[in-house]
């Protein structure tokens, strides 16, 4: 993987934002492989489809591409609200590629895919209507929240200009897919939000005691749930179930994702 964009490609524009468009889309079309399968590149899909901007021929997989030269931050800024909520609700939504560059340098500094069975409807904003004298007045877009999905939910491809290795991005992926298996968005969000007090103790190894710390936390986001902690031991059943966690025993668990580190 060659971390430099075609600088040559960019010639005949005069708009920056046109230029790291054209660059940023070739670099993903050329150097960057399907994270589900391992197919060795991702294709471009012809400009504006509004399904996504790159797909992958063996798998069928869709990923929309955000590239900017600042750090993501806790929110991205997507199209149409309502065409994303459709999506979302019939699973239809494309994986979302973040890529971070070098204005000056025109290098890949970060590439990260946020898997689609991360989002949630909640985690997508309703924008105010543009205004009546705008060109396209009373279109509704939206923001997409980053603080929701959990540190499983980011993988990286390059990390800091170092490109990680293909097998653990690979294992990575593979060890969430089961939420897509998930019947519906609450029992999704239930997983996802777990999943996240699991990252705040930002430990390995837990015992149940601990993630029990989170019960107010998990209780303001259900408030009519009055067995959080029988739900959180639920979760973790589930996480466990699906090779997430391992449980070793006596109420400790340890986060899978160690074996990879």
């Amino acid at each position: 993987m060659d971390l430099s964009f075609n600088s040559s490609l960019a010639e005949p524009y005069k708009s920056t934002t046109q230029k790291i468009r054209v660059m940023s889309e070739h670099w993903v079309d050329a150097q960057t492989y399907c994270p589900n399968c391992g197919r060795p590149d991702v294709d471009r899909r012809q400009n504006n489809n509004p399904a996504a901007d790159f797909f992958c021929f063996t798998c069928k997989e869709e990923y929309e591409l955000k590239s900017q030269s600042k750090t993501f931050g806790s929110k991205i800024v997507d199209g149409a609200y309502r065409t994303m909520i459709e999506k979302l609700r019939g699973n239809d939504n494309p994986n979302l590629l973040l890529l971070q560059y070098d204005p000056i340098r025109l290098i890949v500094i970060n590439l990260v895919v946020i898997p689609k069975h991360f989002f949630t409807p909640d985690l997508i904003e309703e924008r105010k209507p543009l205004s009546p004298l705008a060109r396209r007045a009373g279109w509704v877009g939206c923001n997409i929240s980053l603080i929701g999905i959990p540190r499983a939910g980011r993988i990286s491809l390059v990390k800091n200009g170092y490109i990680e290795p293909k097998n653990e991005v690979l294992a990575k992926w593979r060890a969430t897919l089961f939420l897509r298996d998930q019947k519906n968005d609450r029992a999704k969000g239930w997983l996802l939000n777990v999943m996240k007090c699991i990252d705040a103790m930002n430990k390995k190894t837990f015992q149940i005691k601990d993630i029990y710390q989170f019960e107010a936390d998990l209780k303001a986001l259900y408030p009519s749930n009055q067995h959080i902690k029988e739900k959180i031991r639920q979760q973790l059943q589930v996480l466990r179930d699906k090779g997430f966690l391992d449980f070793l025993g006596r109420g400790t668990y340890r986060q899978a994702s160690a074996k990879l580190e």
